[in-house]
C-alpha cells in the first residue's frame, strides 16, 4: 500500500513521511510562521502543517465558560479557551503565502481545517488534509475531506477502537487514500505520558485495517516512541515544530525544535537501514566473522591412514576453514575410515575419510 503526497510516495518501502505540525507555534505572526516552515525544511521535515479553525467553529464560549474551570492542559492557559484560540488561529488569506513559502522551501504544505469552510478553502492548496483527534466522531467533516479525492490522515487520540472504526468505515467508503495514526492528545509534555502512548495498537490496526498506511501523531519528549512506531511499521510521523520550547504558548512546550527534529530524523533513517529485510541470511558484512568466530572439525592429534575415527580422534576449534567439515556434522564423521595422513589441528574435510 503506498500513496501520494506532493511529489513524494508514502508507504511500502519508502523513507518514513515527517510532518512538522508549526500549529499554533506562529503565535500570531505570519512572518514566524514562514521562518519555522524555513527552519523545519533545514531540519529535515517532508511537510509542514497548521490548523485552519475560527474560535467561534471550534469552540463554544458558553460550553467553556460554564464548565468548573479550565481542565487538562488547558488549566495552565492565562486566557480563556475562546481567546486562546482566536490568538492560534490562521487567518484564510494566509493559505496562499504559506503554500507560496513552502514551495520556496522545498516542502509540503497542508493542514487540518475544523470547519466546512475550512475545508473547501484549503482544497486549493493542500496535497493532503489531517483531520484531528477531536473531530473523529464529527463523520460529517471526515466525510467532507475524503470527497476532495486527496489523502487523508486521521489522528486517533482519545478514541476507542469503535470511534476508530467508523471513522475509518466512513472514509474508506469514499476514499481509499487513509494514513491512520496512533495518537495520545495529551499535551501536558509530562513524562508519565509515556505510559499511555500505547504503540501496540498500531499493530492492531495493521490487524484490522490492512488496506491502510500506519502513523504517528505523537506529542512526547524524545524520540523512543517515534522510533517504536517505526519499527511497528509507521510511515507517516507528526510531531509539533517550533524553534523555541520557552516561548509562551500552548504547543511550544511539548514540541521539537530544530536541533531536536534534525536528531529524530537522523535516528528514524539509521533505523529504517537497519531494518533492512524479513528474510535471515549472512550479511554482507559477516564473511569474514563467518570464518574466525565458527568452528570446524579438526584433528586432535597427528592421525595414519587407515585409522578408523573416534570422538576422541577430533576437535572442535576456531576457525572454521572454508571446506572445512561443521560441527553439526561429527556423528557422521565417527567411525569412517581415514584415506590419508592428517596433522594434529589439520581442518577436516570429507575427501579425508571413506
Amino acid at each position: 500500500m503506498e500513496i501520494k503526497i506532493g511529489s513524494k510516495l508514502v508507504g511500502g518501502k519508502h523513507p518514513t513521511y515527517l510532518i512538522a505540525d508549526i500549529a499554533a507555534n506562529h503565535d500570531g505572526s505570519l512572518e514566524r510562521a514562514k521562518l519555522l516552515i524555513r527552519l523545519a525544511k533545514e531540519a529535515g521535515a517532508d511537510a509542514a502543517k497548521f490548523q485552519n479553525f475560527r474560535a467561534t467553529k471550534i469552540v463554544s464560549d458558553y460550553g467553556f465558560t460554564h464548565m468548573n474551570g479550565q481542565v487538562s492542559h488547558q488549566a495552565k492557559w492565562k486566557k480563556s479557551v475562546v481567546e486562546v484560540y482566536a490568538g492560534a488561529s490562521v487567518p484564510f488569506d494566509w493559505s496562499p503565502v504559506l503554500k507560496e513559502a513552502c514551495d520556496e522551501a522545498g516542502i509540503d504544505y497542508f493542514s487540518s481545517p475544523y470547519d466546512f469552510e475550512a475545508i473547501d478553502m484549503l482544497d486549493a492548496f493542500v496535497p493532503a488534509y489531517k483531520i484531528g483527534s477531536g473531530d473523529i466522531t464529527w463523520i460529517e467533516a471526515c466525510e467532507r475531506m475524503a470527497e476532495k479525492g486527496k489523502p487523508v490522515l486521521l489522528a486517533t487520540g482519545a478514541s476507542d477502537i469503535c470511534d476508530v472504526q467508523r471513522a475509518v468505515r466512513a472514509i474508506l467508503r469514499i476514499n481509499p487514500q487513509l494514513v491512520l495514526m496512533q495518537c495520545n492528545t495529551n499535551y501536558t509534555a509530562n513524562p508519565g505520558n509515556y505510559d499511555y502512548i500505547h504503540l501496540n495498537v498500531l499493530n492492531t490496526y495493521r490487524s484490522m485495517f490492512p488496506d491502510v498506511i500506519l502513523g504517528l501523531s505523537d506529542h512526547t519528549h524524545g524520540h523512543a516512541c517515534v522510533l517504536g512506531a517505526v519499527a511497528l511499521g509507521a510511515k507517516v510521523i507528526e510531531k509539533h515544530f517550533t524553534d523555541d520550547n520557552d516561548r509562551e504558548g500552548p504547543d511550544h512546550p511539548f514540541a521539537m525544535n530544530p536541533q531536536t527534529w534534525a536528531d529524530m530524523v537522523e535516528n528514524i533513517r539509521q533505523l529504517e537501514r537497519a531494518m533492512g529485510s524479513g528474510d535471515k541470511f549472512i550479511a554482507g558484512n559477516e564473511k569474514q566473522t563467518v570464518v574466525i568466530q565458527r568452528r570446524c572439525l579438526r584433528a586432535a592429534r597427528d592421525i595414519k591412514a587407515g585409522e578408523v575415527m573416534t570422538r576422541e580422534m577430533i576437535v572442535v576449534l576456531r576457525p572454521a576453514t572454508p571446506g572445512a567439515i561443521s560441527p553439526y556434522e561429527i556423528d557422521a564423521v565417527i567411525g569412517t575410515k581415514a584415506l590419508q595422513d592428517l596433522e594434529a589441528g589439520q581442518g577436516l574435510r570429507w575427501i579425508h575419510f571413506g
